[in-house]
């Protein structure tokens, strides 16, 4: 495979893969919908036991998705040494995180701050790199 076709064709990316980038994130965007349309907002993640997401958030909207039980989605994308780009989305029917203790310093402070809590199972997870 040329370089060239190596950058243009784009390739899947495990989910255990996928799961580890996410846990290197402290970054992604969140995706829901807002009045039927889509809109994708920052938050502060963290990988919970390799099966949810913990995301720190306080804007109204994202809560109010977690409040629902909607299907939230995020996304992280990244860029390799060799210029190639990644990018990683999982999905799962949101939830306001009650009692769940901030994993992280990053994470405290966000909860410092006024954020709130979500909590994101990981139902569905792709990636890929490309």
């Amino acid at each position: 495979m040329t370089e060239l076709s190596r950058t243009l064709v784009p390739e899947s990316i495990h989910r255990d893969e996928c799961v580890s980038l996410l846990g290197a994130a402290a970054l992604a965007r969140v995706v829901i919908s807002v009045k039927c349309l889509p809109v994708a907002l920052p938050a502060r993640i963290a990988l919970i036991e390799r099966s949810s997401v913990l995301l720190a958030s306080s804007d109204p909207a994202i809560i109010l998705a977690a409040e629902r039980g909607d299907v939230v989605s995020i996304q992280i994308d990244g860029l390799e040494s060799d210029g190639l780009t990644w990018s990683v989305m999982a999905s799962g029917i949101a939830k306001l995180a009650h009692g769940q203790a901030p994993p992280s310093e990053i994470m405290r402070e966000a909860f410092e701050r006024g954020a709130t809590f979500v909590l994101l199972p990981l139902s569905v997870v792709v990636g890929q790199r490309g």
